[in-house]
C-alpha cells in the first residue's frame, strides 16, 4: 500500500503575514508576497502556505481564491504556538551593508530576543536602513521557522545605552584585550553581548564598560575576529550553553 504523502509537504512556502490569524480569518497576500507565490512558486488554487503573525504562532493555510495580484487563503489549523525564545539581546556595532546583513540574518536564525545596534566612536556606520534591516529579519525568520520576530531597537550610542541599562541583565562584553571564556561566566537570561566595531572599542571605552556593574568581560578565543563573527560566535556559545539548543 503506497505511504500517504506527507502534508503540507516539506516544500511548502512560508510567509509572515502582520495580521492577526486564527481559525476564522481569510488572508489576503497581495504585493511581492502574492508575486512570489503565484510567479515564483507558482501556486494555485487548494495548495499550502504556512503563514506566521509573530502574535499567535503558525497556521496552515491553503489558497482560496487566486486573483491577477493577490490570493486569498482559507486556515486549516495551527501548526505551531509563538515561540518563546531566550531571553538574550545582541547589542553590536553597526559595519558594512552586507557584514551588517549577515549579522541581522544569523542573529535571528540562532534564536536572539533583541537586536540593538550600537554607537562607539569607531563605529563607521552610524545610520542603518530599519526597513531594510526588518525584512532582514523577517526573510531569516521564514526561512529558519522562528514564529516569534525578534524586536529591533534604534541605534543607541554607548554611553547612553549603559547609563540606561537594566540592572537585572548580564552585559557580555567582547573584549579583546581579556576576559574569560564564555563558558566559564555564569550568566544565563536575561542577558546581553555587546561587540564592538571593526578597530574594536577605544581605551576610553573599555575603561566605560569595566567600570559597568553589570559588565562581565569575555574572551572569545585566541584570534582576533571580524566584528561580525565575534557576533555571531558570542551568540553561538551562549546559545548552547544557556538557550534553548538542547532540545528540552
Amino acid at each position: 500500500m503506497p505511504a500517504t504523502p506527507a502534508w503540507p509537504p516539506a516544500s511548502t512556502p512560508r510567509l509572515f503575514i502582520d495580521l492577526p490569524l486564527g481559525p476564522d480569518a481569510a488572508p489576503v497576500i497581495d504585493g511581492n508576497a502574492a508575486h512570489y507565490l503565484q510567479g515564483v512558486m507558482r501556486l494555485k488554487v487548494g495548495d499550502p502556505v504556512l503563514l506566521f503573525d509573530n502574535r499567535s504562532g503558525e497556521w496552515l493555510a491553503v489558497i482560496a481564491d487566486a486573483a491577477k495580484r493577490s490570493l486569498t487563503l482559507r486556515i486549516e489549523r495551527q501548526t505551531h504556538g509563538l515561540e518563546q525564545v531566550p531571553d538574550l539581546w545582541l547589542c553590536f556595532a553597526p559595519v558594512k551593508k552586507a557584514r551588517l546583513d549577515w549579522i541581522i540574518e544569523k542573529a535571528t536564525e540562532l534564536g536572539v530576543r533583541r537586536l540593538q545596534p550600537v554607537i562607539t566612536e569607531r563605529t563607521i556606520v552610524e545610520r542603518v536602513k530599519h526597513e531594510r534591516l526588518e525584512a532582514q529579519i523577517v526573510e531569516a525568520c521564514e526561512q529558519c521557522g522562528r514564529t516569534a520576530l525578534p524586536s529591533l531597537a534604534e541605534p543607541v550610542k554607548l554611553p547612553q545605552l549603559l547609563a540606561n541599562w537594566p540592572s537585572d541583565r548580564a552585559l557580555l562584553f567582547a573584549d579583546e584585550a581579556g576576559g574569560v571564556p564564555l563558558v566559564a561566566v555564569g550568566a544565563p537570561a536575561p542577558a546581553a553581548i555587546l561587540t564592538g566595531p571593526e578597530g574594536g572599542f577605544t581605551a576610553r571605552e573599555r575603561d566605560m564598560l569595566i567600570a559597568h556593574a553589570a559588565v562581565r568581560r569575555i574572551a572569545l578565543g585566541p584570534r582576533i575576529l571580524r566584528a561580525e563573527t565575534a557576533a555571531i560566535a558570542a551568540v553561538s556559545l551562549w546559545m548552547a550553553q544557556h538557550g534553548d539548543w538542547s532540545g528540552e
